[in-house]
């Protein structure tokens, strides 16, 4: 049997969850608290289902997606339906990571992360721009 070196694998799953939670640790606060309380999910696609939701026929068009309520549309009212979530799409990461050649896989997964994130805070460009440089 013929092992591959590590060097020759691709980032997995885990890899790219760890990417996802060391992005929200590295957020100013005071956003740091309230991110570590979302949900992080990582598959290698998207299911189909979600895909025909979103009207999205190519699979590796969708990064990520946040799932919930954003914090600027609550009410004190509102029932928790269960924990807000972000989802990342490893294979569609990955693509996007290859075509772009010049950013680490780190870079690419804070800034999906940055984005999601910005869905669930309510975050302007600006907001965004002051935490993720990529953003313009």
């Amino acid at each position: 049997m013929t092992h591959a070196r590590p060097s020759t694998i691709a980032p997995d799953l885990a890899l790219i969850e760890q990417l996802a939670h060391d992005a929200v640790i590295a957020l100013p606060e005071p956003w740091r608290a309230s991110a570590t309380q979302i949900l992080i999910r990582v598959e290698d696609l998207a299911p189909e289902d979600l895909l025909e939701a979103l009207q999205i026929e190519d699979p590796f068009e969708l990064t990520g997606l946040y799932e919930g309520t954003p914090l600027t549309e609550r009410s004190v009212m509102d029932q928790a339906h269960g924990p807000d979530v972000i989802w990342l799409f490893r294979r569609a990461i990955l693509d996007e990571w290859i075509d772009r050649g010049d950013v680490s896989l780190g870079e690419l997964v804070t800034h999906v992360m940055i984005h999601e994130l910005a869905h669930h805070f309510g975050w302007s460009d600006d907001d965004i721009a002051a935490i993720d440089p990529w953003w313009e």
